[in-house]
């Protein structure tokens, strides 16, 4: 699929009208964007820019994430979020695009709880769409047309912007759904906060689209789990455009919801590179390397005994950047097996199924 089509082009005549709708004067009066999210003073959200929240997985980034929507939904505080969203902009879309229905109705209760308003009943402000079982090309359609028919929309919520590409590292991918959010918060005048996964071995957030979002995201969150206690989370502002704010934290209380730490002061990073977390194949190593690695030792030869398949992964696996040892060459054909990317049929050697679903 070539997503570079979706660029259309433009007639000169189109393009000399943009030009001239686009020229800055200073006869004219441009006001600032409103400020509608802050977290102790300093801004993070306003309409018209984006912002997202980044941290590995368990982190609670759905969690912090739903504070922010309840803050919106009372037009208060919730944790350290404060919101004020001005009365033609109060709807808040949320979409979600990992999780079963199950769990999203269990979000939408929890935003509700949390702003204090009922959670038995739908609430005219806030509208929740469960977009998993579609592709990324149609989870953008229908996110696009819900913002620009739902009238009163002030803040967008994206829970895995992930979602919206179908490979995280395509440049003209990435490049086409930040210009879409770029577009939607301009002509809509709205704010919108996505969510992505980080990167296992550093704090950057995950893939070409991650770098685009650090790049022209107004604020960039980072949520992640205390050193020393792993059931509280703390926020922090990883980019900020506006003034930097003292890093919160907060822990899931007996309601199942985030609740604050008064007091909470971070340990202090240690210098070098973060330790290293167990390794897990399938989410270590990209889709995009597996295959460029099978197809390397599968073109060699095309059945392999176990001992030959380990040392044959091991070099294949080398040359797109995964280092693996004995330990970890065994963790990865489990996983290949249990995804049935390598098969191995009535007791026969392995080989390989190149049709395989990620």
């Amino acid at each position: 699929m070539d997503y570079m089509k979706e660029i259309k082009e433009i007639s000169a005549e189109q393009a000399i009208i943009l030009w001239q709708a686009s020229r800055l004067s200073l006869s004219k009066i441009y006001e600032k964007a409103p400020e509608i999210l802050k977290v102790q003073g300093s801004v993070i959200g306003t309409l018209g820019n984006f912002s997202a929240s980044i941290g590995k997985a368990k982190s609670k980034k759905t969690f912090n994430v739903s504070a922010i929507v309840a803050a919106a939904l009372k037009n208060g505080t919730v944790l350290r979020y404060v919101a004020e969203l001005p009365e033609e902009k109060r709807k808040i879309l949320y979409v979600d695009t990992e999780q079963s229905h199950y769990h999203c109705l269990k979000v939408m209760k929890r935003i509700l709880r949390l702003a204090g308003l009922p959670d038995d009943r739908d609430n005219e402000h806030l509208e929740f769409l469960a977009l998993r079982k579609y592709t990324p090309e149609q989870r953008i359609r229908i996110v696009e047309q819900a913002i620009y028919n739902t009238p009163d929309i002030g803040l967008v919520i994206i829970d895995g912007i992930r979602d919206m590409v179908y490979d995280i590292n395509s440049p003209g991918e990435s490049t086409r759904i930040i210009s879409k959010l770029m577009q939607w918060t301009d002509d809509r005048q709205i704010h919108i906060h996505t969510i992505l996964h980080q990167n296992k071995g550093d704090e950057n957030a995950r893939g070409h689209i991650g770098t685009e979002l650090n790049n022209k995201a107004e604020t960039v969150l980072l949520v992640e789990k205390d050193k020393s206690n792993g059931d509280i989370s703390n926020v922090s502002a990883m980019h900020i455009r506006a003034m930097d704010f003292e890093p919160f934290a907060f822990r899931i209380n007996d309601n199942a919801l985030p609740e604050l730490i008064e007091g909470y002061r971070p340990e202090a990073k240690k210098p070098g590179r973060p330790e290293e977390e167990k390794f897990d194949p399938y989410r270590h190593i990209s889709e995009q390397q597996h295959r460029i690695a099978l197809e390397a030792a599968f073109g060699l030869k095309e059945e392999y005994g176990y001992k030959d398949l380990e040392t044959s992964l091991i070099k294949s696996y080398m040359s797109v950047g995964v280092k693996l040892n004995h330990q970890k060459a065994v963790s990865l054909i489990t996983m290949l097996r249990n995804k049935r990317m390598i098969v191995q049929e009535n007791g026969r050697k392995y080989t390989f199924k190149p049709d395989f679903h990620y």
